[in-house]
């Protein structure tokens, strides 16, 4: 078999294979980390293709290449941040631009769009719950020049129909872009739908193992936009290292089970907190109690490893159940090897207005959990010990 014919091969092959071609000097089976900042020219302007580490470097070649074909994508861009990629999808938009943008997101995200890039480049976002609704409409401006989504959404699980956003896009001639880092490619794949960029923070699941900072880009189709990413990637220069590349890319190789695994343990975890009596209510997109559940269903083909619980408990109550947990860790973050436990409203989204928090459901009693790969009963006992 050619590495050339590996772009028809399943997930879990392109995710061994796409972007680890075996070095052509060595043989090495696994990609070096090529920690060079410039390369020797033969004669000005003539070189084997790389002159200079932000614009080129093979170890971020080689994992954008392999998160686009995981993305069924054109061209992928890694960056030193999965803010850091948002924030130069941003720079696609002219200056006093509108987005129209689910509701729900990470609080980065909120913080980026309302603290930052409101005053640096006059952006406005209009906060929508669903796409379905025949209102949203109304909000399209004659500066709206992109529709934003997470799903399943950061920290209240919604699943958003992809289908429903491309045809509003494609009917108001906006860019539809995807935050896709809960599910990662191995449970859905926007771009599949006609979303026209995709972005992870790869921190979370592409490496999966808690030891680096990243994100990535792919867009659908090898065209103007493209050539846009491909210049503010350099022009802006919020480029990964290659140490990082390399790291990532480990990761994914191991991504489709790790996925299958979070996503086994995270629906009997949440079958086990759907029962108890100290849990008001469960959002998991595999519970049939999830409002989301038949969309997720249709799209995605397995449903992550996420699990947002609101307990019946105050605050001092829900702090002491985050402080008995042990195999869970209280920290931030999601998406590793090991079960991460957090508190948004302290944690991750404390920067977001406790108005809209509350709006959202985001309260003293709300908590998010990343489930690992550890053994499900164990997770189980640890959970049911805390709650006692």
């Amino acid at each position: 078999m050619s590495k050339g014919n590996l772009i028809d091969r399943k997930l879990s092959t392109r995710a061994v294979h796409i972007g680890s071609e075996p070095d052509v000097s060595t043989g090495a089976v696994t990609t070096p980390i090529y920690a060079t900042s410039t390369y020797v020219q033969e004669s000005p302007g003539i070189h084997k293709g790389l002159d200079y580490g932000r614009s080129h470097n093979p170890s971020r070649f080689a994992l954008e290449r392999c998160v686009a074909s995981l993305e069924s994508g054109a061209h992928g861009f890694a960056f030193a941040s999965g803010l850091a990629a948002i924030s130069t999808i941003l720079e696609l938009l002219p200056v006093n631009s509108h987005i129209i943008a689910i509701d729900d997101i990470y609080g980065g995200t909120f913080r980026l769009f309302e603290r930052v890039k409101k005053l640096s480049a006059g952006l406005s976002v209009s906060y929508i719950s669903s796409f379905s609704d025949p209102a949203v409409a109304s909000l399209v401006q004659p500066n709206t020049r992109m529709l934003w989504v997470e799903t399943p959404t950061n920290p209240m699980l919604k699943v958003v129909d992809l289908e429903e956003v491309v045809k509003f896009a494609r009917a108001h001639n906006l860019i539809a872009a995807a935050d896709n880092t809960f599910a990662s490619p191995i449970i859905q794949r926007p771009l599949e739908y006609g979303f026209d960029i995709v972005m992870h923070s790869a921190t979370k699941y592409l490496n999966g193992h808690s030891d680096v900072i990243g994100g990535v880009v792919v867009v659908r189709e090898d065209g103007e936009l493209a050539e846009r990413m491909r210049f503010l990637q350099n022009a802006v220069g919020a480029i990964l290292g290659p140490f990082d590349s390399f790291l990532i890319q480990r990761g994914i190789k191991t991504l489709p089970i790790r996925m299958q695994r979070h996503s086994e343990s995270a629906l009997e975890i949440a079958r086990f907190l759907e029962n108890h009596s100290r849990v008001k209510r469960v959002l998991y997109p595999g519970l049939p109690s999830h409002p989301d559940h038949a969309v997720a269903k249709r799209q995605m083909e397995l449903f992550g490893g996420m699990i947002s619980v609101e307990l019946n408990a105050s605050l001092e109550e829900t702090k002491t159940f985050l402080k008995r947990v042990e195999v869970f860790s209280l920290a931030e973050s999601l998406g590793g090897v090991e079960s991460l436990i957090e508190h948004p409203a302290i944690m991750t989204h404390a920067t977001i207005p406790a108005e809209t928090r509350a709006s959202l459901g985001i309260t003293d009693g709300f908590v998010r959990l990343s489930v690992g790969v550890e053994d499900v009963g164990d997770l189980r006992r640890d959970l049911e010990f805390a709650l006692s």
